[in-house]
This record gives structure tokens, sequence and C-alpha cells, in this order.
């Protein structure tokens, strides 16, 4: 309550001003030499700003029950690295506009208009120096790349001019033995920026990156400012939303479990709950089925991908035990100064985690998300409690919308863990190899398929979706629904169909999946969402699975040659 109210006091807000940032800023300024790096990055780090890299604890996928360190590439203010390499007309306009808004901000912030053009391109050039070297999205989709535990003495060998000592000191993890560097290389690269960028230039980009981060926190001129740019021209967006809804949006980012302990008590019945589970066991058994039958995968590897399977760790709705969030000090002070809190209590709990058990019970979303998602490293899937309302599921509605709807997303969810990442996985969550190799190579040729379908759409203007970037979530999809629709007609046996509008129930099967994805997308957000994200837009993940299915066919008395019947048609599960 005393967060959000921070939030809402706008008249507080502007009478605080940059004062929060102050100590920062003064850190900040006292960058001279590379000695002075490390301790000033690991202080920024408290202040929830991950630049020029990341820093935290992961699951080692070696060894899943472990809990480790971890350094992974971070500190660019445009949303993907792509953003700072191509060379089409879109790609520099935005460059030139991102220039433009650094500038402003820095003006907002007592630079002269001068000095903070100047600053400005000084933070883009460094921004492009460190973005060369960061890996692309999709080599990102390889986890076994991203695997490189290296002892502090390699470490040290990568980064002569980073003093670790420096950083790991301030944050109690100076007896680190290893660390697990997710992009040796661009590490490599940010130690030679260190030493080779003066430090006026690192001095302006901490600056700007820590004012970036703390713009939603600051007075009018700059949540304005930076909406802006990253709400109206990057995104297309046409307003902000209200106060209350940002403000709210931020309580639950800054203390999830807090606000989800209450919203569950109040808009989560028991009832939800259990039809829930009950659908998961259901597509489990439907998944477990299919795999007995698949014809390219042999009889060792889906004795392997069952157990795989048989392992999963359901979670539902919210977590068994809340968070305890009594570190967390947020009182009668400005915004800026609890979100400042907030962001160290967590960067605080994540690197408490370091060389302890792992917990299998944290939960990665706030039990009001609308969302899902699939853990590989736990062997976990997981469902919070605000995905569980319309449109995914309703207690009013058919059971073949919600096969649909929330029963295709729970297939989805389970078989990620069979994607072309999730695979790779084994079902105590540890990096291993656990297909034949002949098994391994058919998934890759299916795999192919999809790729290619996806890489065939125009998603804007001549700019097509990157198949190999959106492979993994466009097989969830497809298997997701081919699952779903298994078990809901298993759910239906003994039961009468009934005609619902007109629709038949296979119809309404597919129609509760379209609904799911009804949306609408400007043009600058799906330029976005096209560059960055592994999901595709949202009407390829509707016709994209759905041309693939015969079953869909039948329910719509689609024939060969169709828009919606794909000539060479994909199949996994």
């Amino acid at each position: 309550g005393a967060f959000y109210a921070s939030c809402i006091d706008e008249a507080a807000i502007e009478r605080a001003g940059l004062s929060p940032l102050q100590p920062a800023f003064d850190r900040i300024a006292q960058l001279q030499s590379p000695r002075d790096f490390a301790p000033l990055v690991a202080a920024l780090h408290h202040e929830g700003v991950a630049a020029p890299f990341g820093f935290g604890s992961t699951q080692d996928a070696r060894q899943a029950d472990q809990v480790v360190a971890g350094i992974a590439q971070a500190g660019l203010g445009l949303p993907d690295r792509d953003y700072y390499t191509k060379d089409d007309d879109r790609s520099k306009e935005i460059r030139a506009r991102y220039v433009q808004h650094i500038a402003k901000m820095l003006q907002l912030a007592g630079s002269s208009a001068a000095d903070a053009a100047k600053s400005a391109a000084n933070i883009m050039a460094l921004e492009t120096s460190l973005a060369e070297a960061q890996m692309t999205n999709v080599e990102l989709r390889d986890p076994t790349s991203l695997y490189n535990k290296l002892t502090r003495a390699q470490l040290d060998a990568l980064t002569p001019n980073f003093s670790w000592p420096s950083f790991l000191a301030p944050i109690g993890q100076d007896s680190l033995p290893s660390i697990i560097v997710a992009q040796p290389k661009y590490l490599t690269r940010a130690n030679e920026l260190i030493a080779s960028t003066p430090a006026a230039t690192w001095r302006d980009y901490f600056r700007w990156h820590l004012l970036n981060n703390s713009a939603s926190t600051l007075p009018k001129q700059f949540v304005e400012t930076d909406f802006d740019f990253y709400g109206r021209f990057l995104e297309g967006k046409k307003e902000m939303l209200p106060r209350w809804e940002r403000c709210a949006n931020a309580t639950d980012t800054m203390m999830g479990e807090a606000v989800g302990q209450l919203w569950t008590d109040r808009y989560f019945p028991a009832a939800s709950k259990a039809a829930a589970l009950q659908m998961v066991h259901n597509l489990i058994d439907a998944l477990h089925s299919d795999i007995q039958t698949l014809d390219w995968m042999s009889p060792a590897t889906q004795q392997q991908a069952i157990a795989k399977l048989q392992a999963y760790a359901l979670k539902i709705g919210y977590p068994d035990k809340w968070r305890d969030y009594s570190a967390l000090q947020v009182g009668n002070a400005p915004y800026a100064t609890n979100v400042l809190a907030a962001q160290a209590f967590e960067f605080n709990r994540s690197i408490g985690k370091i060389g302890k058990p792992l917990d299998r019970t944290e939960w990665l979303m706030s039990p009001p998300t609308v969302n899902a998602y699939n853990n590989p490293p736990m062997n976990e899937i997981v469902f919070p409690a605000g995905i569980l309302q319309p449109p995914f599921y309703s207690p009013t509605a058919d059971d073949a919308y919600n096969y649909g709807g929330m029963g295709a997303v729970i297939g989805h969810e389970m078989t990620h863990g069979f994607d072309d990442e999730g695979r790779q996985y084994d079902l105590k969550g540890n990096l291993a190899d656990w297909w034949t190799s002949a098994d391994a190579e058919k998934f890759k040729q299916r795999a192919q398929c999809v790729i290619d379908q996806f890489s065939a759409y125009d998603a804007l203007n001549g700019q097509h979706m990157t198949g190999e970037l959106v492979v993994g979530e466009s097989i969830a999809d497809l298997g997701g629904l081919a699952i779903a629709y298994a078990a809901y007609q298993k759910s239906q046996q003994g039961k009468t169909p009934q005609i619902i509008d007109g629709f038949t129930p296979e119809q309404r099967f597919f129609l509760g999946w379209a609904q799911v994805w009804a949306s609408n997308d400007t043009p600058e957000a799906a330029r976005l969402q096209i560059t960055t994200d592994p999901h595709p837009l949202s009407r390829f993940r509707v016709n994209g699975p759905l041309s693939n299915l015969p079953q869909f066919a039948a329910a719509y008395g689609c024939k060969s040659g169709d828009p919606m019947v794909r000539a060479t048609q994909c199949n996994i599960w």
C-alpha cells in the first residue's frame, strides 16, 4: 500500500525531482579510471542498473540442483542488438531518434544542449560497440553455447581491465570459485572498451542508464519524454495507461507475491484451481499416449521422453509458500526511492541464493500475471492464476472452448519441454543429450518445416518473420493444439455433443484458440516483436498451426488447395 501510494502521489514526485538519484549520480561522477569501474558497476547493480552486463544467480545447467553465479550480456538502451547493426532505413531512423532522445533526457537532468548532444553521440557509439559483440536472439536459443563455466583465474584472464574482487566484495560474493559466463565474447569486448573508452564517456553512459532505468519514477517531464520515444515512437502507442494502472503494474512487478496473496484470496476460487489441475492431467495423459505412437521417435527415446513428462512439476495458481518481503523497507519516501529499495531487495534476493540448495518451490511470475511458462532447468510447467480466467478459461464456458483456449496453452507449455531448446534438458533439468542421434536428426527435419513455414510469412511490408527465432514457440503451439484436441476428445467419451451458437464442439475448440489471440498491433509494435520476440505475431499463432492440422480442416470443411490447408503440412506431435 505504501509503495502504491508513493507512485500515485505525483505532487511528491515533482517535489523530489532527481534527488533520489543524486547519491548514484555522485558515485558515477567519481569514475576516473578503469580501477574505479568495478565498484561502481556493483553499486549500480544494487540500483537495478544492469550495465554493461547483468549479474545474478542461476541454476548450474550441468548440475541442476546447484545455484551458482551467472553473467550475461546487457547494457543497451535500444531493445535489441539488431537495432544497432541493421542498415535499413527504419533502423537508421530509430538510431537517430534514440540519440535525440538521450540528449533530451540529459538536458532535463541538467546538461546544456551542447553537452547533452555530445554525450548522446558518445553513448550511442559505445553502445554500438557493445551491441556488435552480443549474441543474436537466434544464437541465444542454444543453451549449450551459453554454458561457459569459468574459474576466477579464467575470468580474470578474460577481463584483465575489470577487477572482479572489487565487484564481488561489495556484494558479498568474493569467495566465488567460479562463474557461468553466457557470452565470453561480449565480456572480452566490454573489457577492451573499459581501457579504450574515455572515462568521461563511461560516466555519460552510466548516468544515462541510471536515468533511463528510473524514468518512470521521475517527474512528469521525464515520464512523458520516455513515453514519447519508447511508447509512441518505438511501439506506436497513442497514449499512456492511466496513472493508477501504471502504479498497479509497478507494484505487481516489484512485490508480485505480496499482491498475489491478496489477489488470489479474492479472485481465484478453489474450483478454478481444481479444474485447471484436472485439465493438466488430461493433457499429460494425451501427450503420453501421443509419444508412444510417434513413428519418427525410437522406443529408447520415447521411454526417456515419457519419463521426463511424468517428472513434470505442476504449479497451478499460486506458490505453496509466499515470498518474504520483510527485508524490503518501503515507507513515506519519494516513489523513486521506494523503487530503488525494491530493486536492491530483488538484487540481494537473487545473489543470496548463490551457493545454496535449489528452491524448487520458487515461481518466476506473480500469481495475477496473464501468462504461463515451461522452465526446462526445473522441468516444471507453471500456470499463474491470472491466466485461468477469460478468454483462456471460463467456468461458464463449454469444454470445447476451454480446451481450445486454456487446454492448448497447457499443451503448449508441456511440449516446450521437447522443443528445440527444451529437448536438450533431461528430467532433472540438466543439459544432457538423451536423444538418439537418428531421432534428433528426424526432429530437426520436422522443426525445419516449421522454420520454413514461418520464415515465409510476410509480417510487415516485406519484413518476414524469422523462423529460427520463433520455431520453439511455434512448435509448442502446433503440439499444444494437437495434444489438447486429443485430450478434449477423450474427455467427451460418453457425452452428447452440443451445438452452441451454431458451432459444433470441434469448431468451438478452434474458436477458443483463435479468441485467445484476438488482438490489434500497431506497425511499430509488430516490428518490435518481429525483431526481438520468440513468439510469432498473433495472427500467425492462429493461422500458422491451424493450417497444419487435419483436425481443423475436418471441423470447418476445408479442402486441399484452400488457404487454411498447407500443401506441406508440418507435424511433430
